[in-house]
């Protein structure tokens, strides 16, 4: 197991009804942005209950936070907080919400030029505006981590945001809004935690036995959770354990004393940029190419996984690598999810040249957990997944 460090400052508060309890975890003083997406929250009562909690406090208000949350957008409520002295953000949504309310929280002190070079940079950022958050859609882990994504449509760029001044400090997480939430968001909110689980699990072994169980156990989870939660949104039960191993998949304890991959999410990313397809969605693209042209170097942790998650127990450790690869693909497609590009797009061709020509262009040189993967790497990757 690798040396680490472990901080996570952020309180979670789980379960029904607990969005009243935004009154406590708000400053009485505080004069609060109340940022939101599309408007889905003021249609499944959710936006009511955060008003009623908040009805004592100087609440002004920004929607429209898209999916995929946009730079230009962003800078709107960033001049909001200046403007109106905001003192504490609140975030009620889902990744795209938070992560953005990352971004304001920290474009609101940065002092450079633009904050793009914030994001651009790849720095740390280092301080970052209070905030909470009240999550409506389980996906990202946003709400209990220190990352952030973030898209500039005019370049058609998706990059990540990440520093210690970017964790909530509070986060509400109740299981009962996900039976307002559309089939596919759910889909795509399993696959996106299912897939954060590969990226910090399918790497090279280092004996970190428990970080290993815990991932496996939340892979379980999923797969054992998918059929129900997809079948009925209220099931409480269901929805709990959907949620709660969301927030697991990516709020840094599988990570401590393993080593990382994040190369499927540095590809897809540029899927989305370039075709708006949703995130979750180029995560599945991207897995089978990636897993297979790399298994020589990920072999031993593809025959665990189809050991333990899925009770492969015959075949050598090769074979098993690639039933894990099927079982993966599988999975996603229980989902309903299509993992081709052509599936999604018919103008793909020239896709994987683009991506590797942008990989370089930013100097990106090696990517994935040995830092092997050049950007020719990443072309054929993408090709494959055509």
């Amino acid at each position: 197991m690798n040396n680490f460090e472990y901080k996570n400052p952020t309180k979670i508060i789980f379960g029904k009804e607990s969005i009243a309890k935004l009154s406590k975890e708000v400053p009485k003083d505080a004069k609060v942005l109340l940022l939101y997406g599309g408007g889905s929250i003021k249609k499944n009562g959710v936006y009511e209950q955060v008003k009623k909690a908040l009805a004592k406090h100087e609440v002004l208000e920004m929607g429209g936070i898209p999916p995929n949350p946009e730079y230009e957008v962003l800078l709107k409520a960033v001049e909001l907080v200046k403007s109106e002295n905001i003192t504490f953000l609140l975030a009620v949504g889902g990744g795209s919400v938070i992560d953005g309310t990352k971004f304001i929280s920290a474009a609101a002190l940065y002092e450079g030029e633009s904050a793009w070079d914030m994001v651009s940079s790849q720095k740390p950022a280092m301080q970052g505006m209070p905030f909470g958050s009240v999550l409506t859609l389980p996906a990202t882990g946003s709400e209990m981590n220190a990352g952030a994504v973030i898209t500039r449509k005019e370049t058609q760029e998706k990059l990540a945001l990440m520093g210690p001044g970017l964790f909530p400090v509070f986060s509400i997480l109740d299981p009962e809004v996900i039976k307002s939430i559309p089939q596919k968001q759910i889909a795509n909110g399993l696959a996106d935690a299912f897939t954060h689980v590969l990226e910090q699990y399918i790497t090279y072994p280092v004996d970190a036995k428990l970080q290993d169980r815990f991932a496996e156990g939340i892979m379980q989870t999923l797969v054992e959770t998918a059929p129900a939660i997809l079948k009925d949104g209220t099931d409480y039960t269901a929805a709990a354990n959907f949620m709660w191993s969301c927030t697991m998949a990516l709020n840094g304890l599988i990570s401590q004393g393993v080593p990382s991959d994040w190369a499927i999410h540095m590809m897809g990313h540029e899927l989305t940029a370039m075709y708006g397809i949703d995130h979750a969605r180029t995560l599945a693209i991207i897995c089978r190419s990636h897993y297979t042209y790399n298994i020589e170097d990920k072999k031993d942790k593809l025959a665990q996984l189809a050991e333990r998650v899925w009770n492969v127990q015959t075949g050598s450790t090769e074979e098993k690598a690639k039933a894990a690869i099927d079982h993966i693909e599988l999975f996603f497609h229980s989902l309903g999810i299509p993992t081709k590009l052509s599936e999604y797009t018919d103008s793909y061709e020239g896709t994987a040249e683009r991506i590797a020509e942008r990989f370089n262009q930013r100097g990106w040189k090696g990517i994935g957990e040995r830092g092997a993967i050049t950007p020719e790497g990443v072309k054929e990757i993408v090709k494959m997944s055509y």
